[in-house]
């Protein structure tokens, strides 16, 4: 980006201060004809920073994800790392998962319907959720990438495929333009490598149950493929760490699913199957209603 050039999420931040400008000192109520659409400036502040944290996310996984994995295999691949780089990995852990919870708060003040996700302990289990998670599966796929860089490309190339056909198979609309939502679901399957969320608005139980069924048997299945290969390729006493942490991370983060959705899950009120198109005013029971609502 040239120097002096604005970035189109630096123009929303612009537009969300501005309109958060408007509501607080300059907003007066106004008559409208009554075939007209009354327009709520606190709604359409708060759908901006929604939006907003969207693009936020959709850029922490496309650029976060893979320079975790870099990170990750440098660290391994060298055998020794210091306090420093311990911290900036896990650092990176936690901002791609707390990118996912901030959607999470600002996507349900968005919608009216939708209870609040309050209080620091579902917040943190949610966090907790996603950052062992991912955690666990980063360093799987690190370890597949030391015993064949082409296997886990393929292996990642055909999770992108996967997610790619689930989202084409439940028709999302969140674009108008069809070209952009063929890019919008690429981005949905890239983002359903790393982490599970809703796409549609159904019934999460049982897409999340497959989803980290097969989460688990992909994690046993390359431990197990690391175990019988010749160790040589790897710091063999790195090996068993990374083998402990990668197992627990995983069963922490199936805990804290089951402790977030039995005890801390905000009850939903209205299911209903509309994502929001963009282009349009955002209506009050329409607004990209489950994305990324597990």
């Amino acid at each position: 980006m040239k120097p002096g050039q604005s970035s189109p999420q630096s123009l929303m931040y612009w537009f969300v201060l501005r309109m958060g400008y408007h509501v607080v000192f300059r907003h007066s109520n106004r008559t409208r004809n009554f075939m007209e659409e009354q327009t709520d400036p606190h709604k359409e502040a708060i759908d901006t920073a929604t939006d907003l944290s969207m693009l936020r996310l959709f850029e922490t996984y496309l650029e976060g994800c893979p320079q975790l994995i870099l990170q990750l295999y440098a660290f391994l691949e060298r055998g020794q790392a210091n306090l420093s780089q311990y911290m900036v990995i896990m650092a990176s852990c936690c901002a791609i998962s707390w990118s996912t919870v901030d959607y999470q708060i600002a996507l349900r003040k968005s919608l009216p319907d939708k209870n609040l996700l309050r209080g620091f302990w579902p917040k943190l289990t949610y966090l907790f959720y996603k950052l062992f998670t991912l955690l666990s599966w980063m360093l799987s796929v690190v370890l597949l990438l030391f015993v064949d860089v082409r296997v886990a490309l393929f292996l990642l190339l055909f999770l992108w495929i996967i997610g790619f056909v689930w989202a084409f198979i439940n028709h999302t609309q969140f674009c108008n333009s069809p070209s952009m939502e063929f890019l919008y679901r690429i981005v949905v399957g890239f983002i359903l490598v790393f982490t599970f969320f809703n796409i549609k608005g159904q019934n999460t139980k049982c897409p999340m149950s497959c989803y980290y069924t097969v989460r688990v048997l992909g994690t046993l299945g390359i431990l197990a493929m690391f175990w019988i290969y010749p160790l040589s390729i790897f710091n063999s006493d790195y090996f068993i760490p990374i083998s402990v942490t990668i197992v627990l991370a995983l069963l922490l983060g199936i805990i804290f699913l089951g402790v977030y959705y039995g005890t801390f899950h905000p009850n939903r009120n209205i299911e209903t199957q509309h994502d929001e198109t963009d282009g349009k005013v955002p209506q009050r029971d329409c607004r990209i209603r489950y994305f990324l609502m597990d």
